[in-house]
């Protein structure tokens, strides 16, 4: 931020951080580790590049078991040509695969993580709330439980985010951000609405032939549907570019891990009634058998069968 070199949008945005990081130790109760000390300009335009899988007639994530980290519901890589070479095998034996690329990621305060340039170019609040929820990562993570961990983070996010702005006294922006959230719940519905549908299909004992049909026959629905939505929200959903591509298990799945538990959680810190009394119910939480955690927080009871979709490690 003192190099005289450093161009005046990249000094703001590094400010910006620094304010954030402030909040989130002072306010918001997150760890005042080394993490968003410093900046790494890594010359391409994400981070990692991750790939979820699942079986043909399955929305359950395949697993993989990794040192520290747990069992997680994808494969991470650092270049693009080898996350499409991992997904092309997996495509291969017969799964759904979808690969994303991720523009930050959390070593949960293994290392000291940087601030990287693939962040630089967001919106205030999803900057800040980014550096919120990969510190929510420090202060709470249960390995193996990606849908708790990121439910967790999000749910600290969203919080934080309120928090920062109404300190700010940016009501129009919290008015905005309170929108936005209201979309990517609309959204989430839709896709948990496909699942229970799939679930169902994948458990009605169809010919494989037929099942592939109405497979695809429901992603077909699915598209219809966000257009219904998209359109009755004046074009305003912004998931255009999501639903553009051929859906497929692996898209469903990849959005499960973050939004299944976030209900459940939200009602947590509510009834909990401060962040610090939300972390103490949140680590008896983190502290229960994996199915007893889920059956608490992860289902939505408007939710179908989807949310308690079994979820097991695939050792391959």
């Amino acid at each position: 931020m003192t190099d005289p070199a450093t161009p005046p949008a990249l000094r703001a945005r590094l400010e910006l951080v620094v304010e954030a990081r402030r909040f989130a130790v002072q306010e918001l109760g997150l760890p005042d580790g080394e993490a968003y000390r410093s900046y790494a300009d890594l010359g391409r335009p994400y981070a990692v590049w991750t790939v979820v899988a699942t079986p043909e007639f399955s929305v359950a994530p395949r697993r993989w078991c990794f040192p520290v980290a747990g069992c997680v519901a994808y494969r991470g890589y650092f270049e693009e040509r080898r996350a499409r070479a991992a997904a092309r095998r997996l495509a291969a034996r017969g799964d759904d695969v979808a690969v994303g690329g991720v523009a930050t990621y959390s070593t949960l305060g293994h290392l000291p993580d940087p601030l990287f340039n693939t962040m630089t170019g967001w919106r205030d609040t999803r900057l800040v709330g980014t550096i919120f929820h990969e510190l929510a990562h420090e202060r709470l993570y249960v390995p193996g439980d990606s849908e708790f961990n990121e439910a967790f983070a999000s749910v600290v996010e969203r919080a934080g985010v309120r928090r920062w702005l109404r300190a700010r006294g940016a009501a129009d922006d919290l008015r905005r951000f309170e929108g936005e959230l209201a979309r990517e719940a609309e959204f989430a519905a839709l896709l948990r609405a496909a699942r229970d549908r799939l679930v169902t299909l994948y458990g009605s004992g169809l010919p494989p032939p037929q099942m592939a049909a109405d497979k695809q026959r429901e992603f077909g629905r699915l598209k219809f549907e966000y257009a219904q939505l998209d359109a009755r929200r004046g074009g305003a959903m912004g998931y255009d570019a999501w639903f553009a591509r051929t859906l497929n298990n692996a898209h469903l799945a990849a959005v499960a891990t973050y939004h299944d538990c976030v209900p459940g959680l939200e009602r947590e810190l509510e009834a909990a009634g401060s962040l610090a009394a939300f972390y103490a119910r949140a680590e008896t939480l983190a502290g229960r058998p994996l199915a007893e955690r889920h059956a608490a927080v992860c289902v939505d009871p408007e939710a179908g069968p989807a949310a308690r979709s079994p979820l097991s490690p695939d050792q391959s």
